[in-house]
Formats: structure tokens, sequence, C-alpha cells
């Protein structure tokens, strides 16, 4: 019977999926699909699987490893500060920026949910309709961190001020729980520990980070496909800390949850995060879930009059702890996406199941009570990802190109810029030279200085850019220009030396500082070496539908995405891939990682669009 129950949920768990892809089945998260799952194979219909002592334990390493990775999904850079010491264009777009910064708006955000949570809770005990206040509390003020970074994910907003609030509000909807559940069974709990020890756990995560983040560049650099090592090093982790944390009375999933925090802190490459990914969403983590609907009997709990006026109650207080989201998130965005971002922090899935399973072991929660909470959470799940897809908009800033700048206007720079122009950016062209500006003015947006004064320009907005490109013939007066774009705090600069003599002087200096340099023979001399050494190269060239691009994957949302499975791939073909400072020679089954540079041709057409996704940040 052991294994029969587990053949069937694994041959579920493996159909589910392709079901779901089939019927085109994406409003549904694929956890409530589980959970729905466990439900039909459980006594509440089908009855065919049953709870043996074999699926509850990868039950209980399903949760262990699905709050591991949870803790692997906070992005810790966004609770940094920015520098102090900003340069002057990162002083103007900050001054441009709303005060309202993302990090502000969340802590606003939830602190309002945990006030209305602990009225909830308040209320619920006054009726008694449930007698436990805090677990109640810390219940209504979960949020599902999956479901959240998969939606954003999805809507290529993860980097989008945006995507950083609702991400951000969704992380202390994960943590602050996690705290307060932490507390909430060392104080009513039957452990005899005391609660101060719960500060060992801190004091060996600590430890473990700094004495792992020393040499884990090594472990990557010796890491193989026979040893594994960084999966090695993810499950001591998990083991070290689960073992700590059960030994001073705390739950096994706070030391899991601390676990994954902690590699995430070593910054693991992608290949590792999908690795751990493949474990536990492969085998463990849907089990989990399934498990969880096979726990509900809906037969026993929809003929209890109480549960059946508990469950849209608790749906109700889900959503109602969340409404004071949305006038925080009106401060900076449009009232649409305020409607969209709370509507989403609404949903709540993961950290329900968790601390539910923590409370039953704790016997402060009936089976009917647990149910009506675990059913409410399912229905947020379903109703907020279509509320969010039926009112989310593109913020305006969101659609700005990408600026470049040139400086000088001349048979080498006004090709280039006509030719960006027709792609993602927005191009500006600048000269002091009168006769060029009558010249090429007609052909591209060009501006006439009086002179190129790096004040002047400064005040003319020249260095206003992302990209600046410094393109005429004068070197001295380039290497000048460039020293002071840069100083200003433009990102790129790149900068024309056709003197030789004049460029060794300065060239150290100016690849110290990060400017780009080139110039006309170089370029030619390596066109013409790579046409000798790869004949092809010139057809290409001269092919008026295809050609050669270049770009730097920041688009998360194909990060992790194997080759051979990228929605155009059919369109280019990926010829050589940079990573680390590292070649990789691609096949079909290469993943692609974040900041990854690929080297790909295709057709004009095409290549221009998927440069494009491939390269906006999110």
């Amino acid at each position: 019977m052991n294994q029969l129950s587990l053949l069937i949920m694994l041959f579920a768990a493996l159909i589910t999926p392709m079901l779901m892809a089939h019927f085109k089945i994406t409003f549904l998260p694929t956890a409530v699909v589980e959970i729905i799952l466990g439900i039909i194979l459980g006594p509440s219909l089908l009855n065919v699987v049953h709870t043996t002592g074999i699926l509850e334990q990868l039950s209980d390493i399903g949760v262990i490893i699905l709050l591991f990775l949870s803790g692997m999904e906070i992005n810790f850079d966004l609770f940094k500060k920015s520098s102090p010491e900003l340069s002057p264009l990162a002083k103007k777009n900050a001054a441009q920026v709303s005060k309202w910064s993302p990090v502000l708006l969340a802590c606003l955000a939830y602190l309002t949910i945990i006030v209305i949570s602990l009225g909830l809770a308040g209320i619920f005990k006054w009726a008694n309709l449930f007698s436990d206040f805090w677990l109640a509390a810390i219940l209504f003020a979960t949020i599902s961190l999956g479901i959240v970074i998969a939606t954003l994910k999805e809507n290529e907003l993860l980097s989008k001020a945006f995507g950083q609030t609702v991400l951000l509000i969704a992380v202390l909807g994960e943590v602050v729980p996690m705290l307060g559940l932490t507390i909430y069974a060392s104080v009513f709990g039957n452990s005899s520990k005391s609660l101060w020890l719960l500060l060992l756990i801190i004091v060996v995560a600590i430890f473990l980070l700094h004495r792992f983040k020393l040499f884990f560049n090594f472990f990557e650099q010796i890491n193989k496909s026979t040893t594994q090592l960084d999966i090695r090093l993810a499950f001591f982790l998990i083991v070290a800390m689960v073992t700590v944390a059960s030994s001073v009375g705390a739950e096994n999933i706070l030391g899991a949850f601390i676990a994954g925090i902690i590699l995430k802190l070593l910054r693991p490459s992608e290949s590792t995060k999908d690795k751990l990914d493949s474990i536990g969403y492969g085998f463990f983590i849907p089990i989990f879930f399934m498990m969880s609907g096979i726990g509900l009997n809906l037969r026993t709990l929809l003929s209890d009059p109480q549960a059946l006026t508990l469950i849209p109650l608790f749906f109700l207080a889900y959503i109602i702890a969340k409404l004071a989201v949305y006038p925080i998130l009106k401060l900076r965005f449009k009232n649409m996406n305020a409607i969209a971002g709370t509507s989403l922090s609404a949903a709540t899935i993961t950290m329900v199941v968790a601390i539910l399973q923590v409370a039953k072991n704790m016997h402060t929660i009936n089976s009917h009570q647990s149910g009506a909470f675990l059913l409410a959470a399912v229905l947020t799940c379903i109703v907020s990802p279509l509320i969010f897809s039926k009112f989310y908009k593109p913020e305006p800033e969101d659609l700005n190109k990408q600026i470049v700048h040139f400086i000088g206007a001349n048979i080498f720079t006004v090709p280039v810029a006509q030719q960006l122009t027709q792609g993602w950016y927005d191009i500006q062209m600048y000269t002091d030279n009168e006769k060029n500006f009558r010249t090429y003015n007609s052909e591209v947006k060009a501006n006439l200085l009086a002179n190129l004064n790096s004040d002047e320009l400064i005040n003319q907005g020249v260095f206003d850019t992302d990209i600046l490109v410094v393109g005429h013939f004068r070197a001295e007066e380039n290497y000048e220009l460039a020293k002071a774009a840069k100083a200003y705090g433009v990102r790129r600069v790149l900068v024309r030396f056709e003197d030789r003599n004049i460029l060794n002087e300065h060239e150290k200096e100016l690849q110290d500082l990060g400017i780009e340099i080139y110039n006309t023979p170089e370029v030619n001399i390596a066109m013409l070496r790579g046409l000798i050494e790869t004949p092809s190269t010139l057809l290409l060239l001269r092919d008026t539908k295809n050609t050669i691009f270049e770009v730097q994957v920041r688009n998360r949302k194909y990060t992790g995405i194997e080759i051979k499975n990228l929605p155009f791939v059919q369109k280019i073909t990926i010829s050589q891939i940079f990573r680390n400072r590292h070649l990789i020679r691609p096949v079909g089954s290469t993943q692609l990682e974040l900041n990854d540079r690929l080297i790909f041709t295709g057709n004009k057409e095409d290549t221009e669009e998927i440069r494009h996704e491939l390269g906006k940040m999110n």
C-alpha cells in the first residue's frame, strides 16, 4: 500500500504540469493545483491515496526544502542603502525619482498588514470564531513569496520600482510571520527550552556564513558533475540549521529558512539554484503540497456548519488584511497598478501550509479550522493573480528607451546613430562643427553647440545619458571629455583615439576608469583579420537580412532556461556565450544565466526585438 500510494502520487505529479501546459492553465499556481490534486486523490473524493509513514516523511522533507528555497528567494540587495557619495548624474536622476522608495513603501505597507491582522485576530477571538489570537494574526499576515515572484517574473517586473515594492512586501510577508511563528511555538509549545536559546540559531548562522564565505569561490572552481559540491554544501547547511533549531526548541522550518538565507548570501550561481529547484520542485515539494490536500477531508469539513462559516470569513480576512496596501502603493504608482499590487499581496499559501503543520503538531488547532484556513488560502491564490493580470499596466518609467548621446557628427558616427535609431534607443547627436551640423542635420537628430567645454556640455544635458560616444577626431579633447563624463556618472563612455601616441599616454588611465576605447585602424585591422580567418564573415556582414549581435542577459524571465527551450530559438543562432570571463560553447541543453553575454546571428528584423527582450532589466 505504501509503494502504491507513492506511485500514484508521483504519476499525478508527473502528468499534472503536462496537462496544465496542454490545456494552457496558467492562471493557477502549480502549488494550488497540487493541493487540489491531493484533495481529489485523498479521502475527500477518490480515496486512492492514504497517509503512510513514508509519505509523511517525504512530506516533512518537502516542507523543509520548500522553506529553504523560500529563504533563497530573498534578494537582500533590495535593502541596501544607496551610496552616500552619488555622482552628479546619479544625484540628478535621484532628484527626479519619487521620494517614496520601494523599501519605504514596502515597510509602510507591511506595517498596515500587521496592524490590520492583529485587529482581525481580535475580532475573531471576540466573536468566538477562532480563539487563538496570535496564530490567527500570524496567518492573516502571511504572503506567498513564491507566487509573487513567479507573477512578477512572468510580467518582467522584478527590477522595476513597482515590482521591487511588491516583492519587498512579499518578503516581509514571509520573514515576519516566520519569526512570529518561532516565538509563538517557543512560548506556547511543549518545549522546555528557553526562548533566548533561539539566539543560538543566529550565532550558528553567522558562524557558518563566515566560514563558508571564505572559500565558497573555491567550491565553485573545483565543482564538477561527479561531486556536486554546491548541492552537498546546501544539504549540509539544511541539516545543520534544522538540527540547531530542533535542539533549542524551535521549528525545523525556521532552521531550513535560515539555511536558505545563508546560501543566498554566499551568492551561488544560477546553476546551483536551478539544481536545488530541480530536487525540491521535482520530487519533495509536490509530495508536500499533495499531502496537504490529502489531509483535508472535505466530506466531513463541509458537513460542519462552523467550518462552512469559517472558510469565507478566513478568505475575507486574508483579503482585508492587505487592503491598506492600496493607498500606500498609490503614493507612487498608478491607481490600477495599486489595485494590482494589493491583490497580488493577498495571495498566500506556502507559509499558511507550513504554519498549519506546526500548529497541528502543537495541537493548538483542530482539523476543521486548519482545513478552513487552507481552503481560504487556496482561494486567494486563484483570485489574486487573476485580478493582477486584469489591472496591471506598465508604468511610464518602464517604457523608456536606452539613451545614447554622440559627441561628433561625421562619416563614422552618423551611420551608426541612424541604425540605432531604428532600434530600442533614444539617440541625440552633438557637434560644435557648423559645417557638419548642416551636412548631417537632415539625416539624424543633431544639436549644434558653441563649444565642447565639459561645463557647457553638462549644462546642455549632453552627459545625461546611459551611453556616451565621444567620436570626433581631436584626441586630447576626447580624453578630457571622456574623463569628465565618467566623473559626472555616465555609466558607459566610448571614446575614439586615432592618434596612437596620445592613446599610449592615456590608455591605462582610461581603462582603469572603465572607459572603453576604440580607433578606426584597429577596428579595420581586426575586421580584415576576421575576413581572412573566417571568410564567411564577409558574406554575413554584407547580407542585408542577417547580421551578428551581442546582448547581455539581464531579463530574469529567461535565466535558468535551456537554449533549446527559448521561445525565439528558431529565429537566431547562438555561437558563443561569455560567462564570468570564460568562453562557453553553447549546446541545446546549456542554461542561460544572469549577465551572460551572447554572440548570435539572425534576421535583422527579428534580432533587435530579441536583443531588447533579453537585455532589458528584470
